[in-house]
């Protein structure tokens, strides 16, 4: 696995919610595997602020999750096209 593999599966766990379904899908490492290279790849204390954010979390597991898509879009956010922000 490369460096870059590892710095996108880090990135990804720590998405509120990316799934590790998607994190095994994309790269196959299951839950177990992920919390391992967390582990592994940070600190003791930012692997720990890790985990007590993600323990529990339903959104880090796709049979858990109560909404069916997995975007979230802000009714008052701007709109971007042609690398513009539009004006409301």
């Amino acid at each position: 696995m490369t460096d870059r593999d590892i710095d996108r599966i880090i990135e990804m766990a720590w998405e509120d919610r990316t799934t590790f379904d998607a994190i095994q899908f994309q790269f196959g490492l299951k839950e177990q595997e992920v919390i391992n290279l967390m582990r592994r790849e940070m600190k003791p204390s930012s692997f720990r602020m890790w985990r007590k954010r993600v323990q529990g979390r339903a959104t880090k597991h796709e049979a858990k999750r109560a909404f069916i898509k997995g975007r979230f879009k802000c009714s008052r956010q701007r709109n971007i096209s042609n690398n513009k922000i539009s004006k409301r």
